[in-house]
């Protein structure tokens, strides 16, 4: 008797990896950097009292 049941160990990406293209590790890191921008934006027009254009003078 032989044993049908196959073992097969996944193959599993590192999803913290820098990879270019459309892969799914370039969507989580551009979703990080986003998150970054937007916070950084935030807290320039918290702490400023001015819309992020507005602080840069380009309006």
């Amino acid at each position: 008797m032989t044993n049908a049941t196959k073992t097969v160990t996944p193959v599993i990406d590192d999803r913290n990896a820098w990879r270019w293209g459309f892969t799914p590790q370039a969507e989580v890191w551009n979703g990080r950097l986003a998150m970054i921008g937007f916070l950084a934006a935030a807290l320039i027009e918290l702490f400023s009292g001015q819309g992020f254009l507005h602080f840069w003078g380009i309006l």
